[in-house]
C-alpha cells in the first residue's frame, strides 16, 4: 500500500441556500480543491461523489455525480456515485484513498454534495428518514410533524444514556455552547455565536430532552478533496497524509458500537491511540451524540463523556479540542457532504491555517462520520486519521 496524501480541499458555505443546486454547489467545492492543489481537471483520474438524498429532494436519480460534475468540466474518467447515508462523503474519500493506495490511480477526487432544503419541509424530513430500515418505520400518522423521526430515536437512546451515566440536559446544552462558539470562528459555518446554557435550554423543545439548538439543522453544501500519491504533491503546504481510513457496519448482535469498531481498526492501522490526537471532528447529529462518541473513540472512559466535556479539554484552548469547525450543530449538516467538511477542517488545522479556531501545533487529527440508524446505534461509521508530515 502506498502513502496517500490530501493535496487540495474545497468547500462551499453551509446553510439553507434555496437558489443553489447540486451542480453549482459541487462546482464551487471542486474548483476550490483543484486550485488549492495546484492541479487541473486533466490531472484527475477518477472521482467518487457522495450524495444521500438528491433523488428525493431534486428528483435526480441514478447519475447525480456525472451530471453534477459536468459544469466543472469533468467527464470521460470513471465517476462513481456513493450513497451511504450521512457517511456518504467519508465513504467517497475511503474509496478514493483505496484507489491511490493500491496504485490504481495517482490522483482521485472525492466530492460530497447535498441539497436538503425544499419548499415542502416535510420532504426534507422524509428524505432523512431514508436512513432507517423501511420495514421498521412507524406508520406516517404516528410520526410527529415538524421534525425528523431520527431525533425521536436519538432521544430514546439519550434518555437511557443520561440515566446510566448521570449526564444532564445542561451537559447537552454545554455541547451546543461549545460548538456554537467554535462555529462563530468558521466563515463557512451555518451558525455560530455565544449562547448560554440557559438560552439553549429555553429554546423550543423538539423532543425531550432536545431543544432546537441540540439538533443538527437542514443544510445545503458541498466539500471536496483531491487525494494523490506523493509525486502529485505540489505547492508549499506541508504534506498531509491519510494515516488511516476505515469503515465499519454495525454488528448484527450490537455487542460493540459501530464507531468503536471503526476506531479500533483505525488506531491499529495507524499505530497510535486516542491520546495521540491533537484535534477531532465527530458526528454530533444531536448534542448527546458528541458525549457518547467521546467514549466510543476512547477519548473518555465509558460513562465519562459529560465529565470530559465539563473539564474543558474538548473546547478550543483545551488539550484535545473537538469539533473546532462547529460540528454538525453549528457548521451544518448537508448529509452527503458532511464527512468531507470534517476533512476540510482537519486539513486547515494541520496546515496551521484555521485562523481564530487554530489548535496550536496540530499534527494528528481524526474525523468520525456516522450514518443511518438501527436499533440503538448508527449503521455505518467511518474514521479517518490525518497526519502532517
Amino acid at each position: 500500500m502506498r502513502d496517500v496524501f490530501v493535496a487540495g480541499i474545497g468547500m462551499t458555505p453551509f446553510g439553507k441556500q434555496p437558489a443553489r443546486g447540486l451542480k453549482d454547489l459541487a462546482d464551487e467545492a471542486v474548483s476550490g480543491a483543484l486550485k488549492d492543489a495546484g492541479r487541473g481537471v486533466d490531472d484527475v483520474e477518477a472521482c467518487y461523489v457522495g450524495n444521500a438524498v438528491g433523488g428525493t429532494i431534486t428528483g435526480q436519480e441514478m447519475l447525480p455525480g456525472q451530471f453534477a460534475l459536468r459544469p466543472s468540466g469533468i467527464g470521460e474518467i470513471p465517476i462513481f456515485n456513493v450513497e451511504n447515508a450521512c457517511a456518504s462523503a467519508s465513504s467517497a474519500l475511503h474509496l478514493a484513498w483505496q484507489g491511490v493506495a493500491s496504485g490504481l490511480y495517482d490522483a482521485v477526487l472525492a466530492v460530497g454534495v447535498e441539497k436538503m432544503t425544499h419548499p415542502d419541509k416535510a420532504r426534507s424530513f422524509a428524505a432523512i428518514g431514508g436512513a432507517l430500515d423501511v420495514d421498521e418505520l412507524p406508520d406516517p400518522g404516528d410520526v410527529p410533524p415538524g421534525r425528523s423521526f431520527l431525533m425521536d430515536l436519538y432521544a430514546d437512546v439519550t434518555k437511557d444514556y443520561m440515566e446510566r451515566t448521570g449526564a444532564t440536559r445542561e451537559d447537552l446544552a454545554r455541547v451546543v455552547v461549545k460548538n456554537q462558539r467554535h462555529g462563530s470562528h468558521n466563515p463557512l459555518a451555518q451558525y455560530g455565536g455565544e449562547p448560554t446554557v440557559d438560552a439553549v435550554l429555553a429554546a423550543r423543545e423538539i423532543v425531550w430532552p432536545f431543544t432546537l439548538p441540540m439538533c443538527s439543522p437542514i443544510s445545503d453544501g458541498a466539500a471536496a478533496a483531491l487525494v494523490v500519491a506523493d509525486r502529485y504533491l505540489a505547492g508549499d503546504e506541508p504534506p498531509i497524509a491519510i494515516r488511516a481510513s476505515t469503515i465499519r457496519t454495525a454488528s448484527i448482535g450490537g455487542e460493540r458500537s459501530v464507531t468503536t469498531l471503526a476506531a479500533q481498526a483505525a488506531y491499529e492501522h495507524a499505530g497510535l491511540g486516542p491520546a495521540d490526537l491533537d484535534c477531532v471532528e465527530v458526528h454530533d447529529a444531536a448534542a448527546s451524540a458528541e458525549l457518547w462518541i467521546y467514549e466510543q473513540l476512547g477519548l473518555a472512559e465509558p460513562g465519562g463523556g459529560a465529565a470530559l466535556l465539563r473539564s474543558g479539554r474538548t473546547a478550543l484552548g483545551g488539550e484535545q479540542p473537538v469539533n473546532t469547525s462547529g460540528g454538525l450543530l453549528a457548521r451544518g449538516h448537508p448529509i452527503g457532504a458532511t464527512g468531507l467538511a470534517q476533512i476540510v477542517e482537519l486539513i486547515l488545522q494541520l496546515r496551521g491555517a484555521a485562523g481564530a479556531r487554530q489548535v496550536p501545533d496540530a499534527r494528528l487529527g481524526l474525523a468520525q462520520n456516522a450514518g443511518g440508524w438501527h436499533g440503538r446505534d448508527n449503521v455505518v461509521s467511518a474514521i479517518h486519521v490525518l497526519e502532517r508530515r
